[in-house]
């Protein structure tokens, strides 16, 4: 009798699982947002970082969103994407307090601008997830 070997994952369905875990509805929205004008981007945008970073061992997706919220407050001109990964930290476990306390850190590094956008960024996330969360179901 011959057994079927189970079909290793691909990278897309890999990745379309992560996406949904850690971004939820807010890294579908953007994926989506590709589809009419670069559909072959948002497929590299689920394979990629989320078939294949995100899903590497080496770090937590808690440490990988304390990562990404870093590096997109000191990038400065990001802040579409910041919104989406505050959302995904707040996902995954992080607390609001330490959001914060990520972005304020970058002021160090990346000025005081670049953080304060940051912290807009984040009230503006936390002012929604609080309109959700207040919503009748």
């Amino acid at each position: 009798m011959t057994h079927a070997q189970p079909q290793a994952e691909s990278r897309f369905d890999r990745g379309q699982r992560a996406l949904s875990r850690i971004d939820g509805r807010a890294g579908e929205k953007v994926v989506a947002s590709l589809a009419d004008i670069a559909p072959d981007f948002a497929r590299y945008v689920i394979e990629f970082p989320f078939g294949d970073i995100y899903c590497r061992p080496g770090l937590g997706l808690r440490d990988r969103e304390i990562a990404t919220i870093a590096a997109l407050t000191a990038l400065g001109n990001a802040a579409p994407q910041l919104k989406v990964h505050i959302e995904a930290g707040l996902n995954v476990g992080l607390s609001r307090n330490e959001i914060v306390e990520v972005i304020m850190q970058m002021a160090v590094y990346a000025g005081f601008p670049a953080a304060l956008n940051g912290l807009f960024a984040a009230k503006e996330v936390f002012s929604a997830h609080d309109g959700r969360d207040a919503s009748p179901a």
